[in-house]
């Protein structure tokens, strides 16, 4: 007892030094082997990594060259018509750098297509991945090779191509073997059909094809193969033993069964919903396509014309500058004869400095407040944005089209109209209604009872052997019979008649709520249909108020301009003949400078508004002569194209249940001049429309009389007193000089003083303007990129005696161009 204890005290003093020696620290374990170098070892669970993905970069993006700025005009210029430059953007697009929408101008698109994804902008790749998308539904059968049927009512919610809709009818091959053996004692004796120790070998095959057709039905073919061996104790036939004759044997069976709904999911109508409803969906793709296409259309003639106006805002600023120089010389020139004073000198600086700092911000943006963010450079950049072109290649974008000075008048029923039908916008909410209403023809048809009817028939035959006799003759059970040569004999066939009916669940309250859904869903796309027509139309009407008021805003502006022209030359005369004061003369030269700039603002943005007319009516396209139109398939597709008309021209057409279901379109889209005859010319619609003769406007004088409750006419004269308006010599851009020295050209400065010359300003004549790149009859001097038109600015001679050689001391210096590299 006392040894015991002694040795496990022992033994317990030994495990607490060890535990004590250790610690109860955890420790790493030891293995063989191991490499100082832990290049599996990661400390960190997140980190910011680089995918390994490599895809080449655009030319555009590599080689492109340094921006143009104030301090770099290293480029030619490249005239480009609008139509050149939509060709280009159209021929580059792979993405439309462009958004959805009928905004009037889009804004940022740039910035929203770089942090957006794929999937939130239009491609031209869009519309086929629409066609070869499938649902992660499989196709399935079941355990005797059966197609299941219909997938159920979510099926009618298509989310693929035609394609995927279209395998729901494909054949579907599938097959198995299986083995399993026996091996057991049985609570049995021996004796002459059973043993106590019962083992077997199973094998089972199967091989099948199944088909679904268009009625809801599934066609099965299936042959089975079923091989049996065990121990159990066998006799002769001869016997009349209960004992089995042969220790195997092999069953083959060839099955032919058709399984037909007979109430829900029966009929050609509700089995095709999901193909018709794939067709919509890419139809709904195509709108989508044409919609990107027409924006991008659009945005391109608004950068176009925005380029316009900054060019013409560079031209008129030149000018501006140009005189306010000559000015400040003449007040210097004063002063230095003791005819001015140094505040004149100063009031004149000031303005020339402000008329450059003009000049500046018009060539190259500034995000200073002004009336110009982004300039020529900025504009131009932009335009290249649209046109999928790198932002620098050493040609600056020259506008040579001119917008348009006709007055456009539109026909209001037939733009109605036109818009109604044209608009894709509209088409893609009504192809959604056709959607809906193929929805509710599948939520109908899922209130009635399941009831499938299943017809078999199968052809059985069993042998000792598998393959041809062996050895013996005769039929199963003799030995060496054949199971295929019993087959094929055809003595033993069998059939079968199934008939299942599943009714709904009591109340049919999922049913109904589905049916109500797909109502609610109608109503409120058909709503949504008829709000947007309206809204549509409320656009409309903007857009071409706004045409009428862009125009009209082209001749006062006009008027405006002409106006500050003779003003500046009175203010100028005043001035040298010292009845009024510098400041005078400063003011009208900057009226003067921003009505030019206005009128030409308005003259692009009536082009802009016409346009816009056009792209609310869906007519921009075709007037724009772009078609979409499907490309080119491979020679095979049409051969096969053909042999399938022939062969449906060969065969017989059921009328009925077979060619459902109806009609889901009415045809390819027509063109504009037919819209009127699909639509209609319009009808009023309720409410208060005032009478003749309250409300009538008197196109001669320019009166618009509103009756009062007493009947008596209240006048309000809405007519401007005008003068013809003339803008003589308006010189295209084409014609203004070759490269940014000739652009932003100083006159050269005044020596002497004389009696006052008259600015050869002419008055704006809109009658007169320069066709598209028709000669302008005007004299090639230096200052033809310094003016916006064939205005020289106010020059001046005096008797003072100054060096002729004296640099033009507010001239901005120009940058010296490089060469373009070949």
């Amino acid at each position: 007892m006392n040894r015991s204890l002694i040795r496990l005290t022992a033994q317990l003093q030994l495990g607490i030094t060890l535990l004590i020696a250790c610690g109860c620290a955890p420790t790493q374990p030891f293995f063989l082997n191991e490499s100082p170098d832990l290049n599996y070892y990661l400390n960190s669970a997140t980190q910011i990594e680089y995918p390994d993905v490599d895809v080449e970069s655009l030319p555009e993006t590599t080689e492109a060259l340094p921006p143009l700025a104030i301090g770099n005009h290293d480029y030619q210029f490249w005239d480009l018509t609008l139509e050149e430059a939509t060709n280009i953007a159209l021929q580059n697009a792979k993405f439309f750098v462009t958004t959805s929408g009928i905004a009037e101008t889009r804004q940022n698109v740039a910035d929203q297509f770089i942090s957006g994804s794929s999937d939130q902008f239009g491609s031209v790749y869009d519309v086929a991945i629409q066609q070869s998308t499938t649902q992660s539904v499989p196709l399935t059968v079941d355990s005797n090779g059966n197609r299941t049927l219909p997938r159920g009512v979510l099926r009618a919610n298509q989310v693929g191509g035609v394609e995927d809709a279209l395998a729901e009818f494909d054949a579907q091959a599938s097959g198995f073997i299986s083995y399993s053996n026996t091996d057991r004692p049985r609570n049995s004796g021996n004796s002459a059909v059973s043993t106590s120790l019962f083992q077997s070998d199973d094998v089972t095959a199967q091989a099948a094809i199944s088909k679904r057709f268009a009625t809801g039905g599934v066609a099965t073919l299936r042959h089975q193969l079923v091989y049996g061996h065990n121990n159990l104790p066998t006799a002769p036939l001869a016997l009349n033993s209960a004992s089995r004759v042969v220790s195997s044997d092999y069953t083959v069976s060839m099955e032919a069964q058709v399984q037909q709904p007979l109430m829900r999911n029966r009929g050609t109508l509700v089995n095709r919903v999901p193909v018709v409803l794939a067709s919509l969906n890419e139809d709904v793709s195509i709108a989508e396509y044409e919609v990107q296409v027409r924006n991008l259309v659009r945005d391109v003639e608004n950068a176009y014309w925005d380029l316009y106006v900054a060019y013409r805002n560079v031209a008129t600023s030149v000018v501006a500058r140009n005189s306010a120089m000559a000015t400040a010389q003449f007040a210097r020139l004063a002063m230095e004869n003791g005819n001015g004073t140094l505040f004149e000198l100063s009031q004149a600086k000031g303005q020339y400095f402000q008329f450059k700092a003009q000049l500046e911000t018009a060539l190259a943006g500034s995000n200073l407040p002004g009336p110009d963010r982004f300039g020529v450079y900025g504009s131009e950049n932009r335009l290249r944005e649209l046109m999928g072109l790198a932002a620098t290649d050493g040609r600056l974008i020259r506008p040579i089209d001119e917008p348009t000075l006709a007055r456009v008048e539109f026909d209001w029923n037939e733009s109605v109209a036109q818009m109604l039908y044209l608009s894709p916008e509209l088409r893609q909410t009504k192809t959604r209604i056709k959607q809906q209403e193929l929805e509710l023809i599948t939520a109908k048809n899922q209130i009635l009872p399941e009831v499938n009817l299943s017809l078999l028939y199968r052809w059985v035959g069993v042998g000792d052997t598998l393959g041809p006799p062996d050895g013996g003759t005769g039929t199963f059970p003799s030995p060496g019979s054949s199971a295929l040569a019993s087959l094929t004999g055809g003595d033993f066939q069998e059939g079968a008649v199934r008939l299942e009916v599943t009714p709904p669940a009591f109340g049919a309250r999922k049913e109904l709520a589905r049916i109500q859904n797909a109502k609610l869903r109608i109503v409120r796309e058909r709503s949504k249909l008829q709000e947007d027509e309206r809204l549509l139309v409320s656009k409309l009407s903007d857009a071409i108020r706004k045409a009428q008021s862009h125009y009209q805003l082209t001749q006062t502006n006009a008027q405006q301009w002409q106006a500050f022209e003779t003003e500046v030359e009175i203010r100028l005369a005043q001035y040298e003949s010292g009845v009024s004061d510098i400041n005078v003369v400063l003011q009208s030269q900057q009226r003067k400078a921003q009505a030019e700039i206005s009128y030409y603002r308005a003259l692009a943005e009536y082009s802009k508004s016409l346009s816009y007319v056009d792209y609310l009516k869906g007519t921009l396209l075709a007037n724009s002569g772009i078609v979409l139109r499907e490309g080119p398939w491979n020679k095979k597709a049409y051969w096969d194209a053909l042999e399938r008309a022939r062969e449906r021209s060969a065969g017989k057409k059921l009328q009925y249940g077979v060619t459902r279901p109806g009609v889901v379109r009415q045809g390819p889209v027509r063109d504009a001049d037919s819209a009127s005859q699909i639509i209609g010319s319009g009808a009023n619609t309720h409410g208060q429309i005032l009478p003749p003769g309250e409300f009538e406007m008197n196109a001669a004088d320019g009166q618009v009389i509103f009756g009062d409750a007493n009947g008596e006419a209240l006048p309000m004269d809405m007519g401007i007193v005008r003068d013809p308006i003339r803008i003589e010599d308006h010189q295209p851009l084409s014609e203004y000089g070759s490269s940014t020295h000739e652009m932003l050209r100083a006159p050269q400065p005044i020596d002497r003083l004389s009696p006052p010359v008259t600015v050869p300003t002419p008055a704006p004549s809109i009658e007169s303007a320069q066709p598209l790149r028709s000669p302008a009859a005007s004299s090639n001097d230096g200052a033809s990129w310094g003016t916006a038109r064939r205005v020289q600015p106010a020059a001046y001679t005096a008797p003072a005696a100054t060096s002729a050689a004296e640099p033009a001391e507010y001239a901005p210096q120009p940058v010296r161009r490089k060469p373009i590299p070949r």
